[in-house]
């Protein structure tokens, strides 16, 4: 299994080019809409530079948030951005692994991280998650999801610029629908894929309160 996300290199090029992913302010904002501001506590999964937390906490400035990665550039990155907010905490952490004991949350997010992970991976950590959240919490996951077809796929890659490069080893997509099934039979309501634009989509899910 292959992931280049512990190379400064590769975090680099990413970060350079993060604000320029077509239509992502729309699945972000949508994002926004489905956590609630009176969430007390938000776990950000593969947190990055911190851009996810920092746009949730705009409106909701009394969350306590833990943001979680490995790769050290992008630690770097997310503890320069909220420094001096102790409200914010960034942490160590390998999604490959089991997520740490870290209490319970209101709202546990993700944004562009879940798809590196193998997809038995991506499971049980969708039951981890479930898991750790509250009643009532929701799960949002940003998430960069296989195409039906190649030709959809080729499609997606000349819209991102990227048409005339081999694909990222350290992705390994899947498909909306199978993600949305095993949300389901972990005991998710409410799921669905809130947004989508080619292999962008927002995967949303809620724990039951009872």
């Amino acid at each position: 299994m292959v992931n280049l996300w512990t190379s400064s290199e590769h975090a680099l090029s990413y970060l350079a080019i993060a604000d320029a992913i077509p239509h992502r302010t729309e699945g972000e904002g949508v994002l926004l809409n489905q956590v609630p501001k009176t969430v007390r506590r938000i776990l950000d999964l593969g947190t990055g530079n911190g851009r996810l937390l920092s746009l949730l906490k705009i409106d909701r400035p009394q969350a306590e948030c833990i943001g979680l990665d490995f790769s050290p550039t992008m630690l770097a990155a997310a503890q320069e951005q909220f420094m001096g907010d102790d409200s914010v905490h960034v942490q160590v952490h390998d999604l490959d692994q089991p997520l740490p004991d870290l209490g319970q949350f209101d709202a546990v997010v993700s944004s562009f991280a879940i798809h590196h992970l193998a997809h038995e991976r991506k499971r049980s950590l969708y039951a981890e998650i479930f898991a750790c959240l509250a009643p009532g919490g929701v799960f949002c996951n940003l998430e960069h999801v296989a195409s039906p077809t190649e030709r959809l796929h080729q499609q997606f890659r000349e819209a991102m610029g990227i048409g005339d490069r081999p694909d990222d080893p350290s992705n390994k997509l899947l498909d909306v629908e199978t993600q949305l099934q095993w949300l389901r039979a972990i005991g998710f309501e409410d799921v669905d894929c809130y947004w989508k634009w080619l292999e962008l989509a927002l995967l949303i899910g809620r724990k039951p309160t009872v």
